[in-house]
């Protein structure tokens, strides 16, 4: 590359760096606008970690798995309007049981949330009255979702996907009623008072089964089925677990977080400097470089950070200057071949970039595993691991070969 795209390159490079390190930097959002906040977790806001038995006893298997997520996906709804700072809401096995994992940080009420979030989801079928010439609203029926069987996906002639609900004696003769009275109107389905679908009735259905159908996607059948299920078949939740963090004890986390990171990273430098002195320069400021654009894309994405979570980035710290090694060393015997400063540093990158390129794909898959077989607290950590390394590649290969294309010479060599 040409000396004037070189420097054209670094000057971006280095006006990226600038702008996210001052993006990372939260005092100067909070003074401007709340733009993009830091989303901590348990360990380091506080809050409250509830963990629920589900009672699937009363479901049929093959329903179970739907029932689960409608379950999920209900709770993650009541959760969201606590208004606190990045709930998490996840479903996971211990043993044959199926349990429900709450994690509320910087919650103030935890008694009231508890109180919501152990209701079984309501389920109820809603008539529409006209009020005015332009207008309607929803009043109740004795429909409700203890008289539903269940929902499940099914196809239309031409395929088009559709919701099929199927009700029991009762609930069938209650249907029908309704039906008849409201043919050519919206039926209203409500779960906890949160409107799911309001098809129109075509004609009086008996039988106890119906179809909704509409111009859905697969992804929307399958997400009403859910929430149709969650409702219409009982799966109560048992609180088992509760474990509460005082915001005191969070902030002390924390703090102990940053100096750990800013310790970590100091180390590596003045490690890359010993032993590679001029070449270390360019590493460290290419680390530099790299933890601000981590932090930026952790806070853009945003991650939840943990103090697991910011184990697997200090980590990848040490991690990212990996590369620079394999490079230097493969340099150093590139010069003691005889070959010029700038030659030598293109030789070593080329013949590095397997070796750099592997390790770095295997540690990926490995944070990759990590990511989708474990619980909450290892997939933070597996969640900064992985994102940290794919940031490294970018920093050691091109931030640092940037750097050493731009400012190194074809100066005799005497120490390296």
């Amino acid at each position: 590359m040409k000396r004037k795209n070189l420097l054209l390159m670094f000057l971006s490079i280095f006006v990226a760096a600038v702008i996210a390190g001052v993006f990372v930097y939260d005092p100067v959002w909070q003074s401007i606008s709340k733009f993009r906040p830091w989303s901590l977790g348990l360990d380091l806001a506080g809050g409250s970690y509830l963990v629920y038995d589900i009672d699937t006893s009363k479901i049929e298997g093959s329903d179970q798995g739907s029932v689960i997520k409608g379950l999920r996906d209900v709770i993650e709804r009541r959760v969201n309007l606590f208004g606190v700072s990045e709930p998490r809401v996840y479903t996971e096995e211990a043993g044959e049981k199926n349990r429900l994992v709450v994690e509320l940080a910087g919650i103030k009420d935890v008694n009231q949330a508890i109180k919501e979030i152990g209701e079984t989801p309501f389920l109820d079928f809603r008539e529409a009255v006209e009020e005015g010439t332009s207008s309607i609203r929803f009043v109740g029926t004795e429909l409700n979702g203890r008289y539903v069987k269940g929902a499940q996906i099914s196809f239309d002639q031409l395929g088009k996907p559709e919701v099929s609900l199927e009700f029991n004696g009762e609930g069938a003769d209650l249907f029908e009623e309704i039906t008849a009275r409201n043919v050519g109107k919206p039926l209203a389905i409500f779960l906890d008072n949160e409107l799911l679908s309001d098809p129109i009735v075509q004609e009086k259905i008996s039988g106890g089964k119906a179809q909704i159908t509409g111009k859905f996607t697969i992804e929307e059948v399958r997400t009403m089925v859910e929430r149709f299920n969650a409702g219409a078949l009982p799966a109560p939740i048992t609180l088992v677990n509760q474990q509460t963090i005082s915001p005191d004890f969070g902030q002390d986390s924390m703090e102990k977080a940053i100096f750990a990171g800013a310790l970590g990273t100091l180390a590596v430098i003045i490690f890359m400097l010993l032993f590679y002195r001029s070449f270390g320069i360019y590493a460290s400021i290419a680390l530099v470089f790299y933890v601000v654009f981590s932090l930026a894309i952790f806070k853009i994405v945003p991650v939840t950070m943990t103090l697991a979570g910011i184990a697997g980035f200090i980590l990848t710290i040490g991690m990212a200057v990996d590369a620079n090694i394999l490079v230097f060393e493969r340099t150093k015997e590139e010069l003691a071949r005889g070959l010029s400063k700038t030659a030598a540093i293109e030789e070593g990158f080329r013949r590095a970039w397997t070796s750099i390129r592997d390790s770095n794909v295997s540690t990926m898959i490995t944070a990759a595993v990590l990511y989708y077989f474990t619980s909450s607290f290892v997939r933070g950590f597996a969640l900064t691991l992985f994102l940290g390394v794919v940031i490294s590649m970018f920093s050691a290969i091109t931030v640092t070969r940037t750097l050493l294309r731009v400012f190194v010479k074809n100066a005799p060599q005497k120490s390296s």
